[in-house]
């Protein structure tokens, strides 16, 4: 799974509809699902970064995690150094094609108020994630 970081750009060739395919960055750290929340946590921490793609064992993205899904995780009760990425990913309420516009995404990110959104393929499986720069 590719980490992808939509910016404002002018369009120079006049208006040109990009969808999210075109602004695949695969920069990013990707991890397997059966990585710890403390190990993850460092990982974030060693890489500068807020999020994590996970993969399974066929190195296949299977989710998203978060610096503050992490946190919450790791400070509630039930927690344990036994609980792996696997058992936290969450089920995303939306998600994106690599075909939707980037001003599609962006908008769907707004009304989510999230700065990350799923790129999922034919198959449902995520296979990118859409976050905004800063």
């Amino acid at each position: 799974m590719a980490l992808v970081q939509m910016q404002s750009r002018p369009a120079i060739d006049g208006p040109v509809r990009r969808t999210v395919v075109d602004v695949f960055d695969p920069a990013g750290p990707r991890v397997r699902d059966d990585m710890s929340v403390e190990v993850a946590l460092s990982v974030m921490d060693a890489a500068r970064t807020g999020r994590l793609v996970v993969c399974d064992q066929d190195d296949q993205g299977t989710g998203l995690v978060t610096r503050a899904e992490l946190v919450a995780v790791r400070d509630g009760s039930a927690y344990s150094d036994r609980v792996c990425l696997r058992d936290i990913l969450g089920v995303y309420a939306e998600v994106t094609s690599p075909a939707t516009t980037v001003v599609g995404a962006g908008q769907a990110m707004r009304r989510l108020r999230s700065d990350t959104l799923p790129v999922v393929d034919e198959q449902n499986t995520a296979s990118a994630a859409l976050a905004l720069s800063r």
